[in-house]
């Protein structure tokens, strides 16, 4: 007899709430443990349709938005008794559009709907994109009257393309492994590039091991981590290698069957955006993949990621942003050679076979990231300080020995960033958070002075504790001046210290700058507000582009 998950008609019943039930669970725990366990238990319960759904959403995959939310907003109004402000107040106070409809018009104790996840998505949820407004409405309305909390909770996310739980796609694939009793590398790499969540496919993740290659695949990426003690505790520094970390895309290139593959960090195809970058990969031998960083480059300089920024955004470019932006692929790992996977071969080695096929290369759109030579840690920390003047973030430091690792895996590789740009700034608007920090304020708006008016310049919703966000979200609802939907402006009082990692010129930002990745360093209650910066003290902090003496020695003939 089979077991349940591949027959298809296996615990039909009921099994869409099973999935709403797995929501739940792993909503409320932070049990990485407990999370897996519960992702074991679904799936030793659900056909291979249901387990190839559940894993295709919970690894981070999402079908595009179905109905748009205002017109969700729209019927939930018109399905209520309640009067409209009563509405928007709750979805103001809730914070989440599908989790407020679901409060509102689920029916308490329900049984719901005995349908599949399966067959909730591809024969009533994905047809809706083809159906006129009132036909959406009818069937949507008609959902809503016939479902209990969970089920209508999920069946609304799932239509606005927002089913977001915390669980990584490591996490899914140590599930699956368990279930499976395979490898978690082989299942990850399995889930790796586009995929069908289909039976079919289940079938393939959980089979055993017969070495089949999908040529478009890419490997999983390998992680570094934040260097946060003293290097002088990784032992000698000829143990190590150290390389400039790069501040652009991450990428991993495959070149296999005479077909070339641009795949970004986050899994999505990007090759039709940096057109050099693929044609330079047909000069590759065939069961080549690389890993490396698609950097902005000119004139020997690597240009501000601000740069590199108008060409994520296109699908595809034209021969005047090719020109003003050109792009080059930054190799620092070779994966696969030959068509062999060499992940498990220590770093020097891999190193030694990607100098021997890209290291002497003169096509523009390749280069091998530079080894940075130094005999001690000291001598080391003296170049790092130039990382700035070089656009760089730091430095990454690599075992000798180390394997080409599955996630990140403490130890191997370490990134060694400089420190972090920070200023003093207001606060000066504040919007409520989403899912359990729905009703308090944690999403913070700050501005510096030019003149006397405190101009915007960042946003950041991390970096405060629990304890601060509550102190906080009673000041503001005490200090409100104004109200903009799910905005209030605040009075001008609150000091905080910032961290971001780089900065640069914007022409689509009033304050003329843009900052990368802002958070909260700490609450400057010492600090009155006329004690934060100016605008023109923080364009002091952009660096100018790189001196071609600075940068010479990024050239791998020079290291």
């Amino acid at each position: 007899m089979l077991p349940n998950w591949q027959s298809p008609t296996a615990m039909k019943v009921s099994m869409m709430q099973k999935f709403s039930q797995l929501y739940q669970a792993l909503d409320q725990t932070t049990s990485t443990n407990a999370k897996v366990a519960a992702m074991v238990d679904y799936l030793q319960q659900a056909t291979a349709a249901d387990a190839a759904w559940a894993v295709y959403f919970l690894s981070g995959r999402r079908i595009k938005r179905l109905i748009g939310a205002s017109l969700l907003r729209s019927w939930l109004h018109q399905s209520s008794d309640l009067p409209e402000w009563l509405v928007e107040e709750s979805y103001a106070s809730v914070g989440d559009l599908a989790e407020t409809i679901a409060l509102l018009l689920a029916t308490p104790g329900k049984r719901g709907s005995d349908r599949t996840l399966s067959d909730w998505v591809e024969n009533h949820l994905l047809p809706l994109r083809t159906m006129p407004p009132e036909q959406q409405q009818a069937l949507v309305t008609r959902w809503w009257e016939q479902q209990n909390y969970q089920q209508s909770f999920i069946i609304n996310k799932l239509m606005t393309g927002a089913l977001r739980v915390g669980v990584s796609q490591l996490l899914v694939a140590r599930a699956v492994a368990e279930f499976a009793d395979l490898p978690r590398s082989l299942v990850l790499h399995r889930m790796m590039g586009e995929w069908s969540p289909d039976e079919a496919f289940w079938y393939a993740l959980v089979s055993e091991d017969r070495g089949e290659t999908v040529s478009s695949r890419p490997y999983p990426f390998c992680l570094a981590s934040p260097l946060e003690a003293s290097v002088d505790t990784l032992g000698p520094i000829q143990a190590w290698m150290a390389e400039w970390k790069w501040d652009g895309i991450r990428a991993q290139l495959i070149r296999r069957d005479g077909e070339t593959w641009l795949w970004s960090r986050g899994e999505e195809l990007i090759g039709t955006r940096f057109p050099e970058i693929t044609a330079a990969a047909e000069n590759l031998p065939d069961g080549t993949v690389l890993d490396g960083e698609i950097l902005a480059w000119d004139n020997q300089a690597v240009l501000p990621f601000s740069e590199l920024q108008r060409r994520i955004g296109r699908k595809s470019v034209g021969k005047k942003l090719l020109s003003e932006v050109p792009c080059l692929f930054m190799a620092y790992d070779l994966m696969e050679s030959e068509s062999t996977d060499i992940r498990s071969l220590p770093f020097t080695r891999r190193r030694a076979k990607l100098e021997a096929l890209i290291g002497q290369s003169t096509d523009p759109g390749f280069r091998i990231s530079p080894l940075v030579a130094a005999d001690s840690w000291q001598a080391l920390a003296e170049l790092r300080e130039s990382s700035r003047q070089r656009q760089v973030e730091g430095l990454m430091l690599k075992h000798v020995e180390a394997p080409y690792q599955t996630g990140r895996k403490r130890g191997f590789w370490w990134k060694w960033k400089v420190e972090a740009y920070t200023i003093d700034a207001v606060m000066l608007y504040a919007q409520a958070g989403h899912g359990r920090r729905a009703n308090l304020h944690t999403d913070y708006t700050f501005g510096v002075w030019q003149n006397d008016t405190l101009v915007p310049i960042a946003k950041a919703y991390s970096g405060l504790d629990n304890s601060e966000i509550n102190e906080l979200d009673k000041w503001i609802r005490r200090n409100t001046l104004e109200r903009f939907g799910p905005v209030r402006s605040v009075t001008a009082e609150q000091v905080f210290e910032l961290a971001f990692e780089g900065i640069n010129l914007s022409t689509r930002h009033k304050s003329g700058i843009a900052v990368r990745f802002p958070r909260i360093k700490r609450w400057r209650k010492d600090l009155s507000p006329r004690d934060a910066e100016t605008l023109e003290q923080v364009k002091r902090l952009i660096n100018p582009v790189p001196e071609k003496d600075i940068v010479a020695d990024t050239s791998s003939e020079d290291n």
